[in-house]
């Protein structure tokens, strides 16, 4: 069997660890990597992960192992994850992905440190303060969810004249509420109408785009959320394919052929992710580590899909862009 048929056989369970390292783990520490997302679109993702890792002195199947559970979009899987690797005994739990990762690693354990990168955590109760976590928990706030309203505001700009923007939304995961309220009132502000369609998994995700064609929507927002990160490819196809103008929450959306993005750095979160998770293999508590917080936002402009839809960018938006992709 080849490997790539038995990771699929596995169903994402434990893709993509270093096979070596599992003969090792007896002498080396073993850290509890979940996601919500797949390694296909996580690998450079991991490569910042082990760069932070490597800052720190450990570098994976050499001093440490990592003991690696994805999720593929199926947040489901993830407190079975999270009990899984709580019950191997690994010593740090890093939990990325989103909130639904972290919210299911705070759930399995309580006193194995836990390394997350997450949405607000003090809102999901993951943490005490940013300065002072408290409990087993620490991390990066990665505020992609918190950007809805800004992500309307620069669709809103770019296409003043479409009657109807349709936005892309995942009902499971506990910030849907809040990013749909945001979004609602982001539109009745300026008098946009929009409609929402709703996808957690693939059949979803077709009647959503099948919905959002019938409605007869001029231009699409992709709500931040990992389960779409694992379907980029699909969205923008989609997007591409009906000549929809879209934005979407990550840098690496507009470099693989999505309109704009705008968001934090998401390669900065896991490096940091990396870091903490050596830091606290050399002895240090999360509780002692602050939250840390998105001070950069990257707004991402990809002007050879403008052109493929026959758009004109603002010169003033091109101005404010922090990378033009010609």
């Amino acid at each position: 069997m080849r490997r790539r048929d038995f990771i699929r056989l596995l169903g994402g369970t434990a893709a993509a660890w270093p096979f070596a390292a599992h003969g090792q783990q007896a002498s080396m520490p073993v850290i509890g990597f979940m996601s919500s997302r797949s390694p296909e679109d996580s690998m450079y993702l991991l490569a910042a992960f082990r760069q932070g890792l490597g800052e720190t002195g450990f570098i994976d199947g050499q001093n440490v192992a990592i003991e690696f559970r994805w999720a593929q979009g199926q947040y489901q899987r993830l407190p079975v994850f999270g009990a899984d690797l709580v019950s191997r005994r690994v010593v740090v739990l890093t939990a990325v992905g989103g909130e639904t990762s972290a919210l299911a690693a705070k759930q399995a354990t309580s006193t194995i440190p836990i390394v997350f990168v997450s949405t607000d955590p003090i809102k999901l109760g993951l943490v005490e303060s940013y300065n002072r976590p408290g409990g087993n928990a620490t991390g990066s706030f990665l505020a992609t969810t918190e950007m809805e309203p800004k992500r309307f505001g620069l669709l809103h700009e770019l296409v003043p004249g479409v009657p109807l923007i349709g936005a892309l939304l995942n009902p499971n995961v506990p910030e849907a509420a809040r990013q749909l309220s945001e979004l609602e009132q982001a539109a009745r502000a300026v008098g946009r109408h929009l409609f929402i369609a709703k996808a957690g998994d693939d059949e979803g995700l077709n009647a959503a785009f099948s919905h959002l064609l019938q409605q007869g929507i001029g231009a699409l927002l992709v709500a931040a959320d990992a389960y779409f990160d694992t379907r980029r490819d699909r969205i923008i196809a989609f997007a591409a394919q009906n000549r929809l103008p879209a934005v979407y929450h990550f840098r690496e959306y507009a470099f693989v052929g999505g309109l704009i993005s705008y968001g934090p750095s998401v390669t900065d979160a896991y490096r940091q992710a990396g870091i903490y998770t050596g830091r606290i293999l050399k002895g240090e508590k999360p509780a002692d580590l602050p939250v840390v917080q998105p001070t950069k936002f990257d707004f991402v402009i990809n002007l050879k899909t403008a052109k493929v839809l026959g758009l004109e960018i603002p010169p003033t938006m091109l101005a404010r862009a922090d990378e033009v992709i010609e």
